[in-house]
């Protein structure tokens, strides 16, 4: 997107940010934004932490995430999916259970396995360290170093419409979701208040 913002783009009547944060919110009650730039958020009335480890992509953002959490478990959502639903991540959730036995849950759309969309015990900010100590800064192989529950396609697809996983990485993507909302969406302030 040419260094735009991906999460002030608005999709419908809202802000990519706004639309998740109205959804997390109703799933967690600790939400934090990890970013450099505090002020970009500023207003929102949401804790902005930034990366502890400079320049290690949406892994440092995941680790800095799990490093800050008030929580044993994270709800991890890149900023570029704007169509994100609270069933989806309560099922992620309830699938994580007490998480004594995995360390995160990961769906895996008909695209591919979904990293940033996802559930992770505090645990794994040491192998997220120790990865990007390594530069080894894929998320996904992140993945290979805790236990993980994958739900597969069947077991996402009562969650998903076709857009749940699409997300915004180019101004073609950004003309389906835009495109998308206005063939199928209500407005968002009548969604969030059902």
């Amino acid at each position: 997107m040419g260094g735009a913002d991906k999460a002030a783009l608005v999709v419908g009547d809202a802000r990519i940010i706004d639309r998740q944060l109205a959804v997390l919110r109703t799933v967690a009650d600790d939400v934090r934004i990890v970013a450099d730039d505090r002020n970009r958020y500023s207003g929102i009335g949401v804790r902005v932490i930034p990366d502890r480890i400079a320049n290690a992509g949406p892994l440092g953002g995941l680790h800095a995430a799990l490093l800050d959490a008030a929580h044993d478990r994270v709800v991890v959502l890149a900023c570029d999916l704007p169509f994100v639903t609270a069933a989806l991540l309560e099922r992620l959730l309830v699938e994580f259970g007490s998480g004594e036995a995995i360390d995160a849950v990961v769906p895996r759309s008909a695209r591919g396995v979904e990293p940033l969309c996802a559930v992770y015990a505090v645990r794994c900010a040491d192998a997220a360290r120790k990865r990007i100590e390594r530069g080894e800064l894929q998320v996904l192989g992140l993945l290979e170093d805790v236990r993980v529950l994958e739900l597969g396609p069947d077991a996402v697809a009562p969650y998903d419409d076709g857009s749940v996983f699409l997300n915004v990485n180019t101004p073609h993507d950004y003309a389906r979701a835009t495109g998308r909302v206005e063939l199928n969406e209500k407005p968002f302030k009548d969604r969030i208040t059902e």
